[in-house]
């Protein structure tokens, strides 16, 4: 959710099923992370309610990068 700093939507989510995750345009109970870049709105404000970890761009890659 929001905009990430150096990837693009469609090149974060290339990166994100490369790595045999799936990518949602929801929150629930069952998403394992949700990544959020500048102005994220309340996709951010769900995930924290619900406890889910947040993820920005450079963790995002240190997850995905062995």
């Amino acid at each position: 959710t929001g905009t990430l700093p150096s990837l693009s939507r469609s090149q974060a989510q290339a990166l994100i099923e490369a790595a045999g995750g799936k990518v949602t345009g929801s929150v629930s109970k069952k998403t394992s992370y949700v990544v959020a870049g500048e102005e994220a709105g309340s996709k951010l404000s769900k995930a924290e309610s619900l406890g889910i970890p947040v993820l920005d761009e450079t963790s995002l890659q240190a997850l995905l990068v062995p």
